[in-house]
Formats: structure tokens, sequence, C-alpha cells
């Protein structure tokens, strides 16, 4: 399967190579997944509810403008930009969303999960997503790690901090926490936390795959 994919925000040629660079590292066997840059004046960062309009925006226009020869489109956001209404639209063909798919999973094998952010802003979207599929009791609760941008090209600092809150976490009841940005990988955090953590965008590619294969 190939996936036409586009990044939530502008993020330049040396973010987009190292974004580009984990995906090819995490893909399951017969997937591939392209990743492209958002042109310049998207939003540079998601710190404002106006800053989600925008970027919802940006992703559904280029990936309006998928080439054909892929075999899905894809935002590279955790947020699922634009994907309720491109799912609506059968000119898109097939658009995975990573959010509804991790979320999915969750739901159907019966668990509640818990999910951490980087801001307060980006919390918010999640959760009005998260309601707008009807998964509200799914997902809860949501925390801020409090991060700058910086911290998604930084992992060790989102790492740090998301071992903190899993450590919160632990006794909430939630079977799992999700990582609420699809550009920071785990690393050693996957399996030392007090609570599974869960990297959204592997979770969701392989079973993106196992659909493909089965």
């Amino acid at each position: 399967m190939r996936i036409y994919a586009v990044t939530p925000l502008h993020v330049g040629a040396q973010e987009l190579a190292r974004r580009q660079e984990r995906y090819d590292w995490i893909a399951p066997d017969g997937v591939v997944v392209d990743l492209h840059d958002l042109p310049f004046g998207a939003p540079m960062s998601l710190e404002t509810p106006a800053d989600m309009r925008s970027s919802e925006r940006y992703v559904v226009e280029a990936l309006a403008g998928a080439p054909a020869g892929y075999d899905a489109v894809m935002p590279d956001c955790v947020l699922d930009p634009g994907v309720a209404a491109m799912q609506a639209d059968p000119a898109f063909g097939i658009v995975i969303g990573v959010l509804r798919v991790t979320v999915a999973h969750a739901a159907a094998v019966g668990e509640t999960v818990a999910a951490v952010v980087r801001n307060t802003a980006i919390a918010d979207e999640m959760r009005a997503v998260v309601d707008g599929y009807g998964w509200g009791a799914v997902v809860t609760p949501v925390r801020t790690l409090d991060l700058d941008f910086a911290a998604v090209a930084d992992g060790d600092r989102w790492r740090e901090r998301l071992a903190g809150a899993a450590a919160e976490l632990a006794g909430s009841g939630a079977a799992a926490l999700i990582n609420g940005c699809s550009a920071v990988g785990l690393g050693a955090a996957e399996g030392a936390a007090p609570i599974p953590v869960v990297d959204p965008v592997i979770r969701t590619l392989r079973l993106v795959a196992a659909g493909a294969a089965a």
C-alpha cells in the first residue's frame, strides 16, 4: 500500500526529512508512506484554535491534489485534520485518520485510554475530534505536557515529560496512553513506562497493513 501523506504544518526541508526517515523506519512491510510538506503560509505550529482551522484547510487542499498511483491519503497528524469531511467525500478515496484508527481499536477491544499532547489548544482539539467520532468515553483524560514546538524535534524533552505523565496516569484506569504527536518517536519510553504507551502512527500503519493483507 502506498500512502500519500502531508504534514499539518509548514515544517521545512530538514524537519520533513526527519519525519520521512521516521516513516521509512516504522512502516511495516508492504506499506510505503510518502510525506510532503505544506506550503509556506500554512501554520508553523499549532498554538490556537485558529491554527487548527488553518491547518485543516491546507491539509484538505493538499490531499485533494494527491497524484495518481497512491492507495490512500493521510494527514501526518494525530488530530486528524479534515479526516471526517474527506472520508465523507468519495472523491478522496481511502482516507486514513491516525486518531480515528487508534481510538477505534481501543473501542473495538473495550478499552479506555488516556492521551498526552503538547498544549491546551491541541488537547481541546483532540477532545473535540474524539467526541465528533462518538468515542468521547473511550479517551479520558487528555493531559498536556506544556511543551513548546521545538520539543517535537527534540524528542528527549518530550519523552521526559511523557514519562512523568505516564507515572501520574498509571492508576487512572486507562489501559494505555496515546502519545499525542505523530512526529515524536517513543524510543525506550515505550517499554519503560508504568502504563503501556501507544505510538498512534505505528499502531495505525500496522492495522492498515493487516487490513490490506486480510
